[in-house]
């Protein structure tokens, strides 16, 4: 009676997850609008750092947390555009098919409103999947002259939606080619444990290769920062994809990755060489 039980309860499963897989969920009506919060100190001439958070959504880089970090690239020259891409204000409420069009037009838009801003001098900074979306976006626009990426991944992932059966981002009105979540990830991620579910996804060889952003195409350099223990998923070998792949295309401009001990969120208790970075290497 028990394994009865327990057959049934896993068939259940299996087909709840099967019908997750066929159901697309509908674009959303704040489809490619954002929440914006423009940070300008008083020179003229100022380089704009764009900054994205994770996948927890809303607009981070407006939070306390961040407040000091923020002063502080005011303090170095700076300005900073802090940028919501979902689960804020009137953006999507999901982190899906978010478009880069919409982002790549609105930064150009503000900064080239304000005259203290030097448009020939923007650069993105995110972690977490805002590290993914700035490397999709700086590959995809030569505007872009300087990328920081935190605990990053080398391809794009789904969906933060239930079916994750679409991307991430979309391009030119077409969704960005993504690793696809098996059937296999399920029991993990129920469990807590994305590190193993995201490791799971990266088997799939095949997709991968489809899926690897070109950051050879990028404008500018490139800062990226992992942490060895990372809990959320494996960003130290995605950052060392990202490496290898730069080192294999002959990538002109200036890259580094920087691996650190400690966790996801780790990179943002060492802003020191984000710094010297922007300072040597944008500035």
């Amino acid at each position: 009676m028990i394994k009865k039980i327990v057959l049934i309860i896993v068939l259940s499963i299996i087909f709840i997850a099967f019908l997750l897989t066929q159901y697309t969920p509908t674009l959303s009506e704040n489809h490619g609008k954002l929440d914006i919060k423009l940070y300008l100190g008083d020179s003229i001439n100022q380089p704009l750092i764009v900054a994205f958070g994770g996948g927890s959504g809303g607009n981070d880089w407006t939070r306390n947390y961040l407040k000091e970090k923020r002063e502080e690239f005011l303090t170095r020259g700076y300005a900073v555009l802090a940028i919501g891409y979902f689960n804020a204000g009137n953006t999507p409420d999901a982190l899906d098919r978010i478009s880069l069009n919409a982002i790549s037009d609105t930064i150009m838009s503000i900064a080239r409103r304000h005259p203290q801003i030097d448009t020939t001098k923007i650069a993105l900074l995110g972690g977490s999947k805002g590290g993914e979306l700035i490397l999709n976006l700086a590959s995809r626009f030569n505007h872009f002259k300087a990328v920081v990426a935190l605990s990053t991944s080398h391809v794009s992932f789904p969906a933060l939606t239930w079916s994750a059966n679409t991307s991430s981002w979309m391009y030119n009105g077409i969704e960005v080619p993504y690793v696809p979540a098996s059937y296999e990830t399920i029991a993990p991620a129920l469990k807590g444990d994305l590190h193993e579910a995201f490791s799971i996804m990266l088997k799939n060889k095949e997709a991968v290769q489809q899926a690897e952003i070109a950051v050879e195409r990028i404008n500018g350099s490139i800062l990226i920062l992992s942490a060895k223990n990372d809990e959320q998923w494996p960003s130290t070998y995605m950052s060392e994809q990202l490496i290898e792949r730069l080192k294999e295309k002959e990538f002109k401009h200036y890259f580094q990755h920087v691996t650190l001990e400690g966790g996801h969120v780790e990179p943002l208790n060492h802003f020191g060489y984000v710094y010297d970075f922007l300072d040597q290497h944008f500035k």
